[in-house]
């Protein structure tokens, strides 16, 4: 534990990026003495309002349509515990321990913000339980998003207590509070108001969403390396690429992705063999190849849009009621409304979903061979063996699951709590499917990268551009060339598995950066002209 990276949480600058890495496990976190000194004076607000006896939304009174029955102080405690255990009325699997991880890590940036009113001490037991891996049993199913992610949020909170089931590395699964007592740690004991701070808002629709947008950016720049490999098997045109084109139509997305793609194909270094053995007259392409940059384009700057969303919202207050420590006030407000994540997760889904829309199109262009000119299926000795074909018909499977999943979960809302809470944002279904809609655009991808490097076989001795060549080289130690029919699952899993950890990506990298410097020095590579056509 002591050799692991510490991460520094203060409630403001906590990124998708660094989430993701706490997820691992191989992390550990603190807070910045400012937080500390943030969480003291809210705590401190909380406590004067006891001493005063006022009465106080969620410190003082019931909860939801019982917000006016006032409780006495005496039961202040047992009314905090008795909401996480109320609560806890989540179902289905649990969450894997990475997204707990994901999710208690997040509910702590929260709390350090200093607008929860949550003791020191409850949140050195949070903290000591994450760097401890102490993960509370959490259903996926059970949060309609307001008043935040309540289900998901009291299991975690009731874990915590020592209550409800517990996962750590050494023991699995096992009841929270013998896992808590074998790792040395103290169950927490919730003072006034801490219940509450500890279930309010949207942190498990954030925390999935985090890695949606991290894992969608990943493969939407791998998309383009695909892209290109696909295009130089099939002997593709590349002047819808040109610069000028896409600076006439300024879109920032489309023309990140049009200059990786010349930087993929223009390749000074390595030309590629395959175009200059090229005779084919064609002048354009099919819009699955012509139109990577506009439809790649935009999948970028959804990404980034949605990027900059939950951004904001892993760095909010989201707690009801809220701790003014500026004015010495608690307010009731709405910040734990979901639909901030819930909305921009939907967007998310339906913008990388396209990614496999267009790859799915292109793989039939490579296993078609009136499309691609290619053996049928990319296989030897066709009707013995299937080659492609079912391959194929797993990516257009994938896609249509996609199109299901895609229909936005954020349009809808049904009233809760009598009426009380009477707008959701049914967030929760949002992050869920936007994970799965990634997992899908992935292995859709893989299938045309797959694809692509067995279209290579049928080009050769010919060798593609230099960045091309790494990523067929790449491919290659991972999956061998099929001469022959055998199980498609396990390649397609390995390149899965590649472009999840960006392999093909940073095997291209090297070489699209020394294009891209060099193409800022000058409108095209010195001393070449930009291919209009296959046969230039």
């Amino acid at each position: 534990m002591a050799n692991r990276e510490v991460i520094i949480l203060d409630g403001e600058s906590l990124t998708p990026e660094k989430l993701v890495k706490l997820s691992t496990g191989n992390y550990q976190i603190d807070i910045s003495p400012q937080a500390w000194d943030r969480v003291a004076k809210s705590r401190a607000v909380v406590d004067k309002i006891l001493r005063e006896k006022r009465v106080v939304y969620g410190i003082s009174t019931g909860f939801g349509s019982f917000a006016t029955v006032v409780i006495s102080p005496d039961k202040l405690s047992l009314l905090q515990e008795n909401l996480i255990r109320s609560h806890s009325a989540g179902v289905g699997k649990p969450f894997s321990p990475e997204h707990t991880r994901k999710l208690l890590a997040l509910r702590i940036n929260v709390l350090v913000k200093g607008c929860s009113g949550v003791s020191k001490e409850t949140l050195k037991k949070l903290i000591a339980a994450f760097n401890a891996s102490c993960l509370p049993w959490i259903p996926e199913k059970g949060t309609v998003g307001a008043c935040g992610d309540l289900a998901p949020l009291a299991h975690l909170a009731l874990g915590m207590m020592g209550e409800g089931k517990m996962w750590s590395p050494e023991t699995g699964w096992g009841d929270a509070g013998e896992i808590l007592k074998k790792k040395g740690l103290q169950p927490v004991q919730l003072l006034a108001k801490e219940g509450l701070a500890l279930i309010n808002g949207a942190q498990l629709i954030t925390a999935l969403g985090a890695e949606a947008v991290e894992r969608a950016r990943k493969i939407a720049r791998q998309a383009d390396i695909i892209c290109a490999l696909t295009l130089e098997v099939l002997e593709g045109c590349t002047a819808a690429y040109k610069k000028a084109v896409h600076d006439i139509r300024p879109h920032k997305g489309q023309g990140v992705v049009a200059g990786r793609l010349r930087s993929l194909l223009h390749s000074d270094l390595h030309p590629s063999q395959i175009t200059k053995a090229n005779k084919n007259m064609r002048v354009q392409d099919a819009y699955s190849l012509r139109c990577t940059p506009q439809v790649h384009g935009v999948v970028n700057d959804t990404i980034d849009f949605v990027s900059g969303i939950i951004t904001t919202e892993m760095n909010s207050a989201t707690d009801n009621p809220l701790v003014i420590t500026e004015e010495g006030e608690i307010v009731s407000a709405g910040n734990f409304h979901g639909e901030y994540p819930a909305k921009v997760l939907d967007y998310l889904a339906i913008g990388v979903h396209e990614l496999a829309n267009i790859s799915e199109r292109r793989t039939e262009r490579l296993i078609n061979p009136s499309l691609g000119g290619l053996p049928a299926f990319l296989v030897k000795e066709g009707g013995l063996n299937s080659g492609f074909m079912i391959a194929h018909c797993t990516a257009a499977a994938l896609v249509s699951e996609n199109k299901v999943l895609t229909h936005p979960a954020s349009v809808d809302s049904l009233p809760t709590s009598a009426g009380q809470e009477d707008h959701v944002s049914m967030g929760g279904f949002a992050a869920r499917k936007a994970l799965e809609v990634v997992e899908h655009v992935e292995q859709v991808l893989a299938i045309e990268l797959l694809a692509a490097c067995q279209g290579m076989e049928f080009r050769k001795p010919l060798e593609t551009t230099a960045p091309l060549q790494a990523v067929y080289n790449l491919v290659r130690t991972v999956v061998k060339p099929l001469e022959g029919d055998r199980v498609m699952s396990t390649d397609i899993d390995a390149v899965t598995k590649l472009l999840q950890t960006e392999q093909v990506w940073e095997a291209a990298r090297p070489f699209m950066e020394n294009y891209a410097t060099r193409e800022q020095q000058a409108e095209g590579p010195p001393g070449r002209v930009e291919r209009t056509s296959r046969d230039a």
